[in-house]
């Protein structure tokens, strides 16, 4: 082709200077006119030749350039077609009259367009960066440049990296295949980012691969028993040996036998009291996953549980209990546990875990979107240094945010309570079919919805733990867990999630308030956890029983029957432990000049459709310090507002404000 185009410029040169000789000797050989019209015919004569030149000479030009410009244009529409051969193009066109822009819109849109087409020539040949403000200016969103904020997401700059997935996730009207081009070609650090992003479109997250198949007659029962067996089964805490025993059992009859029924008078019958056959299979499988649970707290059974195929079997298993919360759950709680081990974060990506936990980040329930969220800020070592384990949630902030967190509250649930259940909202009619408003409408969890808008630069944090009234409900029969041993256990976690290095307020209910005193006092004598103490500003106590509960009182005198738990009975008015923790801890909160709120309930509390119960008076709520405020609700209700502007939850709101005032304002 350069050939050509060579010997065609050459031929066309020789041409023009052929024409100018030939010229050249008519005038030279012309006869001599009369004198008198020589001068105007050699005028005329001049004009036809400069003429002729000018326009030979743009004729020329003219076909040069236009021929240089095809020989160097590129077709890009065939690029653009094999480019979308992969993905399915939906032109979407927007029901918004107000975007149907004029004339004036449209010129200046294209003026930019030309801007930026300039800009980024220039920034090539420069070899210099694209400027950044040009990259939305009076563009649609989806003309905006995905391959460099895809370049910036990968910068070596921290900043730059931040700033670019946050484009990203803002991103709304991009082309389904820029979504796709993204989700394949970004990095894990990038992925994360996206899913922990508030308001990213699912399709930046590729569906998981497809699972392996399932061994010849094999189940996944079969399989996760498997998988089980496959672990360690030596230097295992008493609750992981018996829950393992049981799901490894022979078949699901033997199970059966060993959870007997009701005439189990072991302590572990009474929640299967209805079934004195085969156990479901569903059941087996959640014996299975409450061990796996227990296994993934180890560093070193979660990598068993990788090399053998359990990331995959676990998303199996997810998908087929899509009806079942409750399992779950518990699979959340596993990917959870192995997400603390940052070398396994590559494979838990790979396997198309990211992709399911940012649809579940999405799910309306709390509890859902809160394990999700666990789950994600393991991974997310970009903008998160704390480590969150088993039982440690954050409510909020659970996505990337803006907002400087300041200061920590923490949320400690009682006896048979849980992270989420202790925190809702109390139910009533009223406040189930009252949805005019998103202030009115009721909520699952007051301190995710209420506090988290009133407070925003608070992180809040609710721990969970199992307890139970009795050994007959005990989900672990071996487990008997003093307030001592829980206090450490929940301190130690508590640590790990990077709790001490802000100021705090602690937010209890009946026994957890013996957890917390027990807490701080344990952290006053261990140097590491002395930011704890030291960053400590308050506590709010809901009816905790400081010198004693009725609950224990009661428990204990029918012992026989109830079989109170080892919680229960410390809990008891004659108990020296319970004696021994307030006055140590009355004199240490004197002294560290804590404060402290005390609510307490006036009524009785319903257990059982026999038994009425005062759980907590008044004069055990009484720490002996603070205000101590009687609310005319039973001891379930105590930490249930049952609206926001309840004199329950803005009394505590008002504290928490007043408290933290200073830190707040820093």
């Amino acid at each position: 082709m350069c050939q050509t185009l060579v010997y065609t410029l050459g031929l066309q040169r020789m041409s023009l200077a052929a024409y100018c000789v030939i010229c050249c000797r008519r005038i030279g050989t012309s006869t001599p006119p009369p004198k008198g019209n020589t001068y105007w015919k050699d005028i005329r004569n001049i004009i036809k030749f400069t003429g002729s030149l000018i326009l030979g000479g743009s004729l020329f030009l003219t076909y040069e350039v236009l021929a240089l410009k095809k020989s160097v244009t590129l077709d890009t529409q065939v690029v653009e077609r094999e480019k979308m051969k992969s993905y399915i193009y939906v032109h979407t066109v927007s029901l918004d009259k107000g975007e149907n822009h004029g004339f004036t819109y449209q010129a200046r849109k294209e003026l930019h367009k030309a801007v930026r087409q300039v800009l980024a020539t220039s920034a090539k040949m420069l070899r210099g960066p694209f400027a950044d403000a040009f990259n939305t200016v009076d563009v649609e969103d989806h003309e905006c440049a995905a391959w460099l904020l895809l370049r910036q997401s990968q910068s070596p700059d921290r900043a730059a990296r931040l700033q670019a997935v946050q484009e990203m996730s803002r991103a709304r009207h991009w082309h389904d295949y820029q979504y796709r081009t993204i989700a394949q070609a970004c990095d894990l650090r990038t992925l994360i980012g996206l899913a922990r992003s508030k308001g990213s479109d699912l399709r930046f997250f590729l569906p998981p691969p497809p699972l392996p198949s399932l061994k010849e007659d094999s189940s996944t029962e079969e399989e996760l028993r498997g998988l089980l067996a496959s672990l360690p089964q030596t230097e295992l805490d008493e609750c992981t040996q018996y829950f393992t025993a049981l799901a490894l059992s022979e078949s699901s009859q033997s199970l059966a036998a060993q959870k007997g029924g009701l005439w189990c008078f072991g302590g572990n019958g009474l929640p299967y009291a209805e079934s004195f056959g085969e156990v479901p299979s569903a059941t087996v499988e959640m014996f299975c996953l409450e061990a796996l649970v227990k296994h993934s707290e180890i560093s070193t059974h979660c990598d068993k549980i990788e090399a053998n195929g359990g990331l995959q079997l676990l998303q199996r298993l997810y998908h087929l209990h899509k009806d079942c919360p409750k399992v779950q759950r518990n699979i959340m709680r596993i990917i959870g546990n192995m997400a603390l081990n940052e070398h396994l974060h590559s494979t838990i990506v790979r396997s198309g875990w990211v992709s399911i936990l940012a649809g579940a980040m999405k799910s309306p329930y709390i509890m859902e979107a809160s394990h999700a969220a666990r789950t994600l800020a393991n991974l997310d070592r970009e903008t998160v240094q704390a480590k969150y384990q088993d039982g440690v949630y954050v409510l909020h902030p659970q996505c990337r945010t803006s907002q400087p967190i300041k200061a920590d509250v923490l949320f400690i649930h009682g006896l048979m309570g849980a992270a989420f259940k202790t925190w809702r909202q109390q139910d009533s009619d009223q406040a189930l079919a009252d949805q005019v408003s998103e202030e009115a409408r009721y909520t699952a969890c007051w301190p995710k919805t209420w506090l988290a808008r009133d407070c925003p630069a608070l992180r809040i944090i609710s721990v969970e733990y199992d307890t139970s009234l009795s050994d007959w409900r005990a989900r672990c029969p071996m487990e008997r867990k003093s307030i001592a041993f829980r206090s450490n256990e929940l301190l130690r976690k508590l640590r790990a999630a990077g709790v001490g290095d802000r100021p705090m307020i602690w937010v209890s209910h009946s026994m957890g308030g013996l957890l917390v005193k027990k807490m701080l006092l344990e952290a006053s004598q261990k140097p590491e956890m002395s930011t704890v103490v030291n960053n400590t500003r308050g506590m709010i106590f809901y009816s905790v029983p400081h010198h004693g509960s009725r609950l224990a009182e009661y428990s204990v005198n029918i012992r026989y029957l109830l079989f109170p738990s080892l919680e229960v009975k410390e809990l008891s008015k004659d108990s020296p432990a319970l004696k021994a923790l307030q006055d140590d801890f009355l004199e240490f909160a004197k002294d560290k000049h804590f404060q402290v709120l005390n609510f307490v309930e006036t009524l009785p509390t319903c257990i059982g459709s026999m038994i009425k119960l005062h759980v907590v008076p008044v004069e055990s709520a009484d720490l002996g310090i603070g205000d101590l405020i009687p609310v005319d609700v039973n001891h379930l209700n105590i930490c249930k507002p049952k609206k926001k502007d309840a004199f329950l939850y803005q009394r505590t709101l008002q504290f928490i404000r007043e408290t933290l005032a200073k830190d707040l304002e820093n």
